[in-house]
């Protein structure tokens, strides 16, 4: 039989070979959404393995407190129960604005963003206040290694929350003067993970850090 007359010729119909979604090759290169949402769980993934590391240092240090007062003396856990519910709270305002951006409606978008954006720096303001508190009872991080392992975990989870908000009155500005764009679409999916990933990883801190610390 010839080449021809091959109902199944030696690689295919090129047409067959397109993907369906992305217009590329199923051999070519992929769409740049699945590179850039690749790219940003590789980002989320040695996050998280940093913050295993500081777990890991905590979890080590607890102990040290060099004579000096320990979380069972320190933890006003009041104060860290309204900072958890801030967080959680502004987790699921952030899961809204995803549901409004998906939507394309501006309203919900930006409302719901705007409380994320409350909400996270209640957060941080409780955060910095415990902070400083700390530092006036002479229990800063140069006291023992065990507030230094302290200070350095949340504070470190404290850096991201910043970051993230700031991040956050970016992508309001951007959906504002460019609106629902593709491009933009793929910013606010990488920002609701990187959000959620914060909250997730202040479970872990209230339960380990603060909970244990206090005897519970």
């Amino acid at each position: 039989m010839s080449a021809a007359a091959d109902p199944r010729p030696l690689g295919g119909n090129r047409a067959d070979r397109r993907g369906p979604s992305t217009g590329a090759g199923r051999d070519g290169p992929a769409s740049t959404r699945i590179v850039v949402g690749f790219g940003f769980w590789i980002f989320l993934l040695s996050d998280i393995v940093m913050f295993s590391a500081f777990f890991a240092a905590y979890a080590v240090l607890a102990g040290a407190t060099a004579g000096g007062p320990s979380g069972l003396q320190l933890f006003d856990l009041k104060s860290v129960a309204w900072e958890t519910g801030c967080l959680l709270l502004s987790s699921f305002a952030c899961g809204v604005a995803s549901v409004g951006a998906t939507l394309k409606s501006f309203r919900i978008f930006q409302i719901a963003m705007a409380a994320t954006f409350v909400l996270g720096a209640l957060f941080l303001g409780l955060e910095i206040k415990e902070f400083v508190g700390l530092v006036a009872r002479g229990a800063g991080p140069q006291r023992s290694a065990f507030l230094s392992a302290f200070f350095a975990l949340v504070g470190c989870h404290g850096l991201h929350v910043t970051i993230g908000l700031l991040w956050l009155l970016t992508m309001m500005a951007q959906v504002q003067s460019k609106g629902f764009r593709e491009d933009i679409q793929r910013r606010i999916l990488c920002f609701n993970l990187f959000w959620h990933a914060l909250d997730i990883i202040w479970v872990g801190v209230f339960t380990i850090v603060y909970l244990l610390g206090a005897g519970l």
